[in-house]
């Protein structure tokens, strides 16, 4: 049954791996300004997942990075396919997770993951969060490390995940975030502060 669900992923594993990777890093550094895969780095579709959600899996976990799953993406077919191609363990307890992989749904509450500590603050989850566009919501403005001055951002998130998000953000210790849609991400790392247009 399992084989049947399995589907191709990189056509180049370790090239492929490397560019989603560099991409990641580069959206990190770069808060709010959205990154986007080349076609060569789009691995075969796997059903519920965006490309750029499937590119990141990829290229990020291991057996070494326990992923939580949302209930849209706990599925047969996703399920094979990362621990497949990646080996990374699933786990039904946030507590557990390095990674998780989250839909707009999930984001009223974001209790549970590992916001690491002052000692080994890296030990935080990071979320992988997919959205239908990385566009088309409130205009915030983000300020931070790797940001030259404001960048204006206007993700279509509600309220209540910059609620979450501040709540959980005491730095060093913190969650870092990337935002998919279709072969595009956009990363928000801990130490990037975000508000109101105006704010400080």
């Amino acid at each position: 049954m399992t084989a049947t669900l399995l589907q191709p992923a990189f056509a180049d594993p370790v090239l492929d791996a490397q560019r989603s990777f560099r991409a990641a890093l580069k959206a990190l550094a770069g808060p709010g300004v959205p990154q986007h895969l080349l076609p060569e780095q789009v691995p075969p579709h796997l059903e519920g997942l965006a490309a750029a959600s499937h590119a990141l899996c990829l290229a990020l976990l291991d057996i070494d990075t326990p992923l939580w799953l949302a209930p849209r993406f706990d599925t047969q077919a996703i399920r094979a396919n990362l621990t497949f191609h990646c080996g990374c363990p699933i786990v039904s307890d946030r507590q557990n997770a390095r990674f998780a992989l989250l839909d707009d749904s999930q984001l009223h509450d974001l209790s549970g993951f590992d916001l690491g500590n002052d000692r080994y603050p890296d030990q935080s989850c990071t979320l992988l969060v997919q959205l239908p566009s990385l566009e088309g919501g409130r205009a915030l403005a983000w300020h931070g490390p790797g940001i030259q001055s404001t960048h204006e951002v206007a993700l279509p998130l509600t309220e209540s995940f910059w609620n979450e998000r501040d709540s959980r953000n005491d730095f060093p210790r913190g969650i870092d975030v990337f935002f998919l849609a279709g072969s595009e991400l956009m990363g928000l790392p801990r130490s990037t502060r975000v508000a109101a247009q105006g704010g400080a």
